[in-house]
């Protein structure tokens, strides 16, 4: 008798932008950039970029940047949205069966995650434009789900759409 485990992995990775890390600093930038930057970023294959959903490039702190006020949202009131987004998340899934949007498939996801109008063309028009794989195209509506769920939307929008595509990963800045 075979059991059936299954189990969920979140990989949180960081990847500095060219092999020396200073790419985009014009005081300490290498001589080879961006060349240096395209050709350290395509060491990592396409097909794992492709799982990878989230693609946030941070600048350096500065130590200027540590003397600023904390921002206006804090992490309570973080912890807050995304509780309220995992209830609406949780109540889908009685309906589809997924636990959360990043089990979303087939029917369910189709139901779930199609955008509004403008967010289906914004979708079609991006996928064309950044030749994005099946497989990016179904992380992006999942992902533009997960942000409709963070701001309390019921339906996804164009601007959830466009949110989602911002965290696609980006071709190397000079």
């Amino acid at each position: 008798m075979f059991t059936y485990v299954a189990f969920c992995v979140q990989l949180v990775a960081a990847m500095n932008p060219c092999r020396c890390g200073h790419l985009g600093d014009p005081s300490l930038a290498c001589s080879r950039a961006p060349k240096c930057a395209a050709d350290y970023q395509a060491r990592v294959s396409g097909p794992m970029l492709d799982r990878i959903d989230l693609h946030v490039e941070v600048d350096p702190v500065s130590a200027a940047d540590l003397a600023l006020p904390p921002s206006a949202e804090g992490s309570a009131e973080v912890a807050a949205r995304v509780a309220a987004a995992r209830l609406r998340q949780t109540a889908r899934s009685e309906a589809s069966g997924a636990r959360s949007n990043a089990e979303l498939d087939g029917d369910a996801l189709e139901q779930f995650a199609t955008p509004d109008e403008a967010g289906q063309k914004l979708l079609m028009q991006a996928a064309d434009a950044m030749r994005l794989s099946a497989r990016s195209y179904v992380r992006m509506l999942r992902v533009a789900r997960t942000i409709a769920d963070l701001a309390g939307s019921e339906t996804v929008g164009r601007i959830h759409v466009a949110e989602a595509l911002s965290y696609r990963r980006q071709p190397p800045r000079a």
